[in-house]
């Protein structure tokens, strides 16, 4: 499995016409693509940011769809209000489900980097180590890592019931995070947190 991560910084005042944009146009048209697997968007009201992911079943269903999803990029970004779209293609390495996602849901995506050559080495790690620590996570409905092999790139996405319990496990999650950076020698680069306005992804378990 596969992933197309989009990432802009909208207008704040334009945020619900981008929203919308994504859900009655964007998705219908990416949804017929051979091989899509569905779409995800996680916005930050505050900042502007925002993230669409688009799931494929292979890397090659995923190239086929590069030039043709150009024009609904170029469109969404004028609706949000946005430039320069940061576009981002990964494996998919882990999925793991306790609950679904709703419409009050809430993520936390981290992002970090480490050796190319050492992927295999987290991603079993994290596997082995991280997932079933979070189902004892109260409020956690599920996760997914994705990584670039290339260049060493990672990003994580924790989704929990609401915001209140996404607020309750900050510390108890960024402990965690710490800890398996240090013993993987992982670099994280950023970490922040979103909503989660559009939750249909249809990624099998991956653990």
């Amino acid at each position: 499995m596969y992933a197309r991560t989009t990432t802009l910084t909208a207008d704040p005042t334009r945020m619900d016409d981008g929203i919308a944009d994504v859900r009655d146009n964007v998705m219908p048209a990416v949804s017929d693509m051979d091989g899509c697997v569905g779409l995800s968007m996680l916005v930050d009201r505050d900042s502007g940011r925002c993230i669409v992911t688009t799931a494929w079943e292979t890397e090659e269903a995923m190239a086929a769809t590069r030039d043709r999803v150009t024009q609904m990029r170029t469109r969404a970004t004028e609706q949000f209000g946005g430039s320069d779209p940061q576009v981002q293609e990964w494996e998919i390495a882990a999925v793991h489900r306790l609950h679904p996602a709703t419409d009050d849901s809430c993520a936390r995506v981290t992002w970090s980097r480490t050796d190319p050559g050492q992927a295999d080495r987290v991603i079993d790690a994290f596997r082995t180590a991280i997932v079933p620590r979070m189902d004892d996570v109260p409020g956690f409905c599920s996760l997914s890592l994705m990584v670039d092999r290339r260049t060493g790139m990672s990003s994580l996405t924790s989704v929990y019931a609401d915001r209140s319990a996404m607020d309750a496990t900050r510390d108890q999650l960024a402990r965690m995070r710490d800890e398996f950076a240090q013993q993987m020698g992982l670099q994280v680069t950023d970490v922040a947190e979103f909503e989660v306005v559009l939750h249909h992804l249809r990624v099998p378990e991956l653990v």
